[in-house]
């Protein structure tokens, strides 16, 4: 496609993509933000787009993967990684009131539940709460994946069910 019907295509696209970005972000100015990304993105990747491939689905698949790496990105970034010797910590929010006495003593609850769980709940809980992946989980254990994930998803359904009163 050449540059000028290139631009031009990306140009009638920017209401719809606009759309797009407010149903992602809910946010004006983060979703004039994306767009602009977006945009400079698909023009400095003009060479990359194939003629004759969908070109509204190739800019609205750029601005979707922006979004989702710029989400993972704060995710990642508003969480500390527990380097204790027991993870104590248990990788939590930084907002959690860690500071605070009673924060100590509430994370040193939810280790001593994980400790209470079976072998087979807590091994790969605290796995994942490590960092491992579900499918690492599963050839840690020589488990199926979907026993890995529905083993976590009750540890978690226990904890919630526990501390349920903390909330």
């Amino acid at each position: 496609m050449k540059s000028e019907k290139f631009q031009s295509n990306l140009m009638h696209l920017q209401g719809n993509l606009l759309n797009f970005a407010y149903m992602l972000t809910s946010n004006r100015d983060d979703a004039y933000d994306l767009l602009q990304d977006t945009t400079l993105k698909a023009l400095d990747n003009e060479d990359k787009y194939a003629e004759g491939t969908n070109f509204k689905g190739w800019v609205f698949t750029i601005m979707r993967n922006i979004f989702i790496n710029n989400y993972r990105r704060t995710q990642r970034s508003a969480t500390i990684v527990d380097t204790t010797e027991n993870l104590y910590h248990l990788n939590i929010c930084q907002d959690s009131g860690l500071e605070a006495p009673e924060g100590s003593f509430h994370a040193g609850e939810i280790t001593d539940a994980i400790d209470a769980f079976p072998d087979e709940y807590r091994i790969p809980f605290s796995m994942h709460v490590a960092g491992y992946k579900y499918n690492e989980i599963a050839e840690h254990m020589n488990l199926p994946l979907g026993t890995v994930k529905s083993r976590i998803f009750f540890a978690r359904k226990k904890l919630q069910e526990r501390f349920a009163d903390y909330r």
